[in-house]
């Protein structure tokens, strides 16, 4: 059966990112290349996870009947997705804001040339996702101060990794720069006293704003 392969979609607000706080349709596309330590979507990457198979046009449709106009991409990782770009070409047509939320390891280079540009939000994979090898830091270069990276930080190591980063590539001068906690594993504060330790100017620390107002494992929001 063709079309995309969607875990689920719902409005909510939005968690993290450029656009924290603000109403969002969130599109949840089935299936990840990677296999992070700390992923909190790990159930719509499995084989055998229920999902239903939608057209662009469906999708489309679907955003324009919730009245809301910030759309995020999200997964599993989004851009594994055939004809992703048809669907975001003609999201961006509709009227809708498209934000797409991807893991860092999937080239960018096609997705940014869309008119009207999405916006991008991607993961940089730290030291404790087990993930870092497969991250393309070439995609830095095609980022603007519109889009974000992300860090999802689990301790100590990551931070110190994540600011090699930010320096090494300018990110701050680049793009939005977010650093977020691994849920559970490393706590807010020290977060904070890091980044006032290392006078990390340009860096903002976001929590995910779902798992606050919501139970942290709650599925549609």
């Amino acid at each position: 059966m063709s079309g995309f392969k969607v875990a689920e979609k719902f409005v909510s607000i939005n968690g993290e990112g450029p656009r924290a706080g603000e109403l969002a349709v969130f599109l949840r596309f089935c299936g990840c290349n990677l296999n992070c330590g700390y992923c909190d979507t790990r159930w719509a990457n499995t084989a055998d996870v229920k999902c239903e198979f939608v057209s662009a046009e469906e999708l489309v449709a679907y955003v324009k009947s919730t009245g809301v106009k910030n759309v995020t991409l999200t997964g599993g990782e989004p851009l594994l997705q055939t004809d992703i770009t048809y669907l975001i070409k003609l999201l961006g047509a509709s009227g809708a804001e498209v934000e797409i939320e991807t893991n860092g390891s999937m080239p960018l280079k096609n997705i940014v040339s869309i008119a009207p540009r999405p916006a991008v939000t991607a993961d940089y994979k730290l030291p404790s996702s087990g993930m870092e090898k497969l991250m393309l830091t070439e995609n830095f270069s095609y980022l603007t101060l519109r889009d974000a990276v992300k860090f999802v930080v689990g301790d100590k190591c990551d931070l110190l990794r994540a600011e090699e980063i930010i320096n090494e590539y300018g990110l701050t001068d680049r793009c939005r720069v977010y650093f977020s906690p691994v849920f559970g594993k490393i706590k807010p504060v020290e977060i904070a006293e890091f980044m006032k330790e290392r006078k990390l100017n340009g860096v903002r620390l976001q929590l995910q704003l779902h798992k606050i107002i919501w139970e942290p494992d709650k599925r549609g929001v």
